[in-house]
């Protein structure tokens, strides 16, 4: 399954990995794993669900850019690739 990545499926992806945080607080330049207490199998699983929905390759060097909300939407808007 192939579909454009947006804040909303960012988000989306976040919540079924840490259902209890408030994403409303959350701001594009957070590091995701300190505020979403995310550990580093959460992350992968972050990584991996943004592969499988956007049908795209993520090399492991750019695991880095997935670091704050704004770096995601980045990487998947072409700024970063």
């Amino acid at each position: 399954m192939s579909e454009p990545i947006d804040k909303q499926t960012i988000i989306e992806i976040l919540t079924s990995l840490a259902p209890e945080a408030d994403f409303a607080a959350l701001r594009g330049d957070e590091d995701l794993r300190e505020a979403l207490d995310l550990d580093s199998m959460d992350f992968m699983n972050f990584v991996i669900a943004l592969h499988e929905r956007s049908g795209i390759d993520i090399p492991e060097s750019d695991y880095p850019k997935f670091r704050t909300l704004n770096g995601v939407s980045a990487y998947f808007t072409g700024q970063q690739r």
